[in-house]
């Protein structure tokens, strides 16, 4: 089913916020994960999600190595060479962003740096941005 919510462009990380809250639904995770999907230059988001469940509380270099490989094959394959990621980190707990949550961020702006590229933590029943990203 496709909603307006789906039709309307991104532009910010509030409309991905949005967007997260619908794809997500219920904000509720028993454990963490790392989601992934892709937004065109036209603001559309391709109708690809990608769940990493099982994450760890600290990032490994190894599972960075794989997200980079398929963002590259998206980035190139469906969008042109051009297009934003947006990540959506879900877990458990409170709805702040902690010191775990802080190396993720870390490690994903290291493997990430160049591209354009947004964060956001699901946690609590709320969707926060971490990392705006460029739009």
């Amino acid at each position: 089913m496709t909603t307006p919510l789906d039709a309307a462009p991104i532009r910010s990380a509030a409309d991905l916020a949005d967007r997260w809250r619908s794809l997500l639904h219920p904000l509720a995770f028993a454990g963490r994960s790392l989601w992934l999907t892709w937004i065109g230059r036209d603001g559309r988001r391709l109708p690809v999600v990608v769940p990493v469940d099982d994450l760890p509380r600290t990032p490994d270099p190894v599972l960075l190595v794989r997200l980079c490989d398929v963002h590259a094959g998206v980035l190139h394959g469906q969008l042109g060479g051009a297009g934003h990621l947006a990540l959506a980190l879900c877990r458990p707990g409170p709805a702040e962003v902690t010191g775990d949550d802080d190396a993720w961020t870390e490690a994903l702006r290291s493997v990430l740096d160049g591209d354009a590229w947004s964060l956001h933590l699901a946690a609590a029943g709320r969707v926060l941005p971490v990392v705006d990203g460029r739009w």
